[in-house]
């Protein structure tokens, strides 16, 4: 990537607020951002092989986007949870292991993709990201879901292709989730918590290809209060 192209780019991203650089094989985050601290709002370097995010992301105060997909990060550093208008964060296809406690700080976050990671474990912290629409973690290595799921706000989870073999009943209480995706993962028919069937407010909650038919959810206490609701949206929506 040339200077007078980078420099074309940051020209650009001056007027419009975004800066956009995917597919460069760039190795770092490009340091000339930072005279853009104040404007930009969006910010894409999908598809490169940026290793580290520096701390000085923390200075994009405006950032609303920041996606970086398919790059060959392994953490986050702290400094992102000062970002306090940020909407959308996607790492998809990275090598991130697990997310600092500043998360939880990121209060304005609708979208968090972390699908095709290497985390391990459910993370926690994140009960404080009131406005969370959609958390995507799947084809991760997750084994369990565990109770402080609880706090989750997200309408949507997705947590396809992982290992999940335990999953608390507590997901039930999620006070804002309407879709539950689990499909490819090691669950049995006694793993599933009626509670999710019977109690809570999911109305779409996919589980094929775990280590039993979906047919036999059928049998389980709370079903066909299930697929009222399920009925219910799938009206809504045609």
């Amino acid at each position: 990537m040339g200077n007078s192209a980078l420099k074309s780019h940051l020209e650009t991203s001056q007027k419009t607020g975004v800066f956009q650089l995917t597919g460069k094989h760039l190795q770092e985050f490009p340091e000339e951002l930072q005279r853009l601290t104040s404007n930009l709002r969006t910010v894409d370097l999908s598809g490169n092989k940026i290793e580290i995010l520096p701390e000085a992301v923390g200075n994009f105060l405006q950032l609303k986007s920041l996606t970086l997909n398919h790059n060959r990060l392994a953490g986050l550093p702290a400094d992102i949870g000062k970002l306090k208008k940020l909407e959308t964060l996607s790492l998809s296809g990275n090598r991130i292991q697990q997310l600092p406690p500043t998360m939880g700080q990121l209060r304005a976050l609708r979208t968090l993709n972390l699908s095709g990671n290497q985390i391990s474990e459910f993370p926690s912290g994140l009960g404080s990201l009131r406005h969370l629409d959609l958390l995507d973690l799947s084809r991760n290595q997750i084994r369990s879901v565990p109770a402080a799921v609880s706090e989750l706000q997200a309408i949507e989870m997705n947590l396809n292709q992982n290992q999940i073999s335990v999953l608390a009943e507590e997901v039930s209480l999620c006070p804002r989730l309407k879709v539950l995706r689990l499909e490819e993962n090691c669950l049995d028919l006694s793993s599933v918590p009626v509670s999710v069937l019977r109690d809570s407010q999911v109305s779409l909650f996919s589980v094929e290809g775990n280590l039993f038919e979906v047919k036999n959810l059928r049998d389980l206490d709370g079903y066909d209060k299930y697929m009222e609701r399920f009925t219910a949206t799938k009206k809504k929506f045609t």
